[in-house]
C-alpha cells in the first residue's frame, strides 16, 4: 500500500495499523523519505534520529499485543529542540549548547515513551525560544512549507513546519508569548497552548518560567487534543504543575457565548485578516453560538508588560550558561574573560538583546519602576479575563495581525517583530489556555497563505477550545 501522508490523522493511522494496511516501521520509513526530500529546503529538522526504525520496530511488537498498545503507539512525532530526550542532543538552536546531550527525559517525553510513540527528530526554533520567525536559530532559517520565501513563525516554527510538510503526524512545541499558536497560523496547522500548570515543564529549557508552557501541534483539532490528553497532568518534578483535585469541572454547554474584544482589533490588523476573522464568526453564529462584543480594559498593556517580565526572567534563566558547568567553553585570560567570550560567541543577537534588556529592568533603581509595575499590570489583565469569563465562555481574536511575512522582512526591526505577538501574548500573561485553528487563506503575491483564528478560555477549560475549534473545522 502507498501511504498517503496527507490524509493521515492519529485515529485513522490507528485504524490502518489495526487493519494491517501498513506497520509502524513502514509508516516511519515513509516519513523519513518525505523528510529527506523536503527538509534540505525547509530546514524544519535539525536532526532526524538514527534510531527511528528501531523505535518503530518496538512499536510494531506492542501493536501486535492488544493489551499493551495505546492510542499513540507507533505514531510518529517531532519534538522542539528545547525539550529534553535522554541521550539526544538538546541545543535550543544555540551554539552555546551545540553539543549538549540530555541526561534525562522531560516528563512529557517519558509519558509519550510510555505510549510507544516514535520520535522522528528534533526541530529547529528561535534560539532559546526567543523570536517569532525561526530566523534566530544558530543553525539556519526554517522556511514556510506553503511559501518558502516566507517565515513559518516562531519560536516553534520548526515543529509547525514539520507537520505542515508531512514530516511528522504531530509535534511538541513550547509557547511563551504565542510560540505555538503564531507558527500554527502561519503554517496552516492547529496549535494548542494549554493552561499554565496543566502540562509539566520539567525537562523544558526555561526561557521565562512564569510564561512558558509545553503544547501540541496537529493537522486537526482532535489530534492536538489526543496529544494534550497524553501529556497533561501533575508532576512531582514541577511545583507549578496543578494537581487534578484543584482543577475545575469543565462545562458541557451545547451552545457557547463567544466574546470578541472589538476595540482591541481596531488597529494594526490587515484587512484580509479582519475579513477572514469576521467570516469565521459568521460560521460560528450559523452553528448556533452567540457572538458578543466585549471589553478587556487592560489587555492593550499586555505586550508592554510581557516585554518587561519575559526579558527579566530570560536574564535570570540564561545566567546558568556560563561556559563553566556545561555547554560551550571559550578560554580567556581569567574566569571573567572566559565568561564574556563564551556568552558573547555562544549567544545570538536576539538572545543577547533580551538578556541585556532583562538585566536592565531588574537592576537597582529600575526594578520597581519597570518589573514590579509590569507584574501589577499582569494582575489587572488576569482580573479582566476572570471577570469577562463570567459573561462569555470563550474569547475569539485573529491569531496574528498578518499572514506569514517574508524572510528578512522584520529581522532588523525588533519592535515590528514584537508587535506580531499582540493577540497571543495575553493568554500567557493570564495563564489561560488558547488554541489557533486554520480558518481561511488569503492570496498574496499569487500564493494562498494560511490564516488562523484564536480562541481563549478560562483556566483548565481546554475542552471548550476543542469543541469550538472543531466547529471551525467542520466547514472547511
Amino acid at each position: 500500500m502507498v501511504i498517503d501522508l496527507k490524509k493521515l490523522t492519529i485515529k485513522s493511522t490507528k485504524e490502518h495499523f489495526k487493519n494491517g494496511d501498513f506497520s509502524a516501521m513502514e509508516l516511519a520509513e515513509a516519513y523519513i523519505k518525505n523528510i529527506e526530500q523536503k527538509n534540505p529546503e525547509i530546514n524544519a529538522y535539525l536532526e532526524v534520529f538514527d534510531d527511528v526504525m528501531e523505535q518503530a520496530k518496538v512499536a510494531d511488537k506492542i501493536l501486535k499485543n492488544d493489551s499493551e498498545q495505546r492510542l499513540l503507539t507507533g505514531i510518529p512525532i517531532a519534538v522542539k529542540d528545547n525539550i529534553l530526550i535522554k541521550g539526544k542532543t538538546a541545543s535550543a538552536a544555540s551554539k552555546i549548547l551545540e553539543k549538549h546531550k540530555a541526561v534525562y527525559d522531560a516528563t512529557v517525553i517519558s509519558k509519550l515513551k510510555d505510549h510507544g510513540m516514535v520520535f522522528l527528530g528534533r526541530t529547529n526554533m528561535d534560539e532559546f525560544a526567543m523570536g517569532g520567525s525561526t530566523e534566530n536559530s544558530a543553525f539556519g532559517v526554517t522556511k514556510n512549507p506553503t511559501d518558502t520565501s516566507r517565515v513559518p513563525g516562531g519560536s516553534s516554527g520548526g515543529s509547525a513546519a514539520t507537520v505542515a510538510m508531512e514530516g511528522a503526524l504531530c509535534a511538541l512545541g513550547s509557547d511563551t508569548g504565542g510560540s505555538i499558536r503564531q507558527p500554527a497560523s502561519f503554517c496552516g496547522v492547529v496549535g494548542l497552548k494549554p493552561t499554565y500548570g496543566a502540562v509539566s515543564r520539567y525537562g523544558l529549557m526555561a526561557m521565562a518560567s512564569s510564561l512558558d508552557q509545553i503544547g501540541t501541534f496537529g493537522k486537526t483539532v482532535e489530534d492536538t487534543e489526543i496529544l494534550f490528553n497524553a501529556i497533561k497532568g501533575a508532576d512531582k518534578m514541577d511545583s507549578t504543575s496543578v494537581p487534578e483535585k484543584h482543577k475545575v469541572v469543565c462545562s458541557e454547554k451545547e451552545k457557547l457565548t463567544i466574546g470578541v474584544p472589538r476595540d482591541f482589533l481596531e488597529s494594526g490588523v490587515d484587512n484580509d485578516i479582519l475579513g477572514s476573522f469576521n467570516k469565521s464568526l459568521d460560521v460560528l453564529r450559523n452553528k448556533g453560538h452567540k457572538v458578543l462584543d466585549i471589553s478587556l480594559p487592560n489587555i492593550k498593556y499586555s505586550l508592554a508588560a510581557y516585554y518587561i517580565i519575559m526579558p527579566a526572567e530570560v536574564s535570570s534563566n540564561l545566567a546558568r550558561f556560563d561556559g563553566v558547568r556545561y555547554g560551550l567553553h571559550m578560554s580567556g585570560e581569567n574566569i571573567i574573560d572566559d565568561y564574556i567570550k563564551t556568552r558573547g560567541h555562544g549567544f545570538g543577537e536576539e538572545t543577547r538583546r533580551r538578556i541585556l534588556l532583562g538585566t536592565y529592568v531588574l537592576s537597582s533603581g529600575y526594578y520597581d519602576a519597570y518589573y514590579n509595575k509590569a507584574n501589577a499590570v499582569r494582575r489587572l489583565i488576569t482580573s479582566d479575563f476572570e471577570n469577562i469569563f463570567k459573561e462569555v465562555d470563550v474569547i475569539a481574536t485573529p491569531t496574528s495581525p498578518t499572514p506569514a511575512f517574508k524572510i528578512g522582512e522584520k529581522k532588523d526591526d525588533p519592535l515590528q517583530m514584537y508587535l506580531a505577538d499582540i493577540f497571543t501574548v495575553p493568554a500567557n500573561i493570564a495563564g489561560i489556555p488558547a488554541i489557533s485553528v486554520p480558518s481561511d487563506t488569503v492570496e498574496i503575491d499569487g500564493k494562498n497563505l494560511p490564516v488562523g483564528i484564536q480562541f481563549m478560555s478560562p483556566h483548565f477549560y481546554e475542552n471548550l477550545l476543542f469543541r469550538i475549534g472543531k466547529d471551525i473545522e467542520d466547514v472547511k
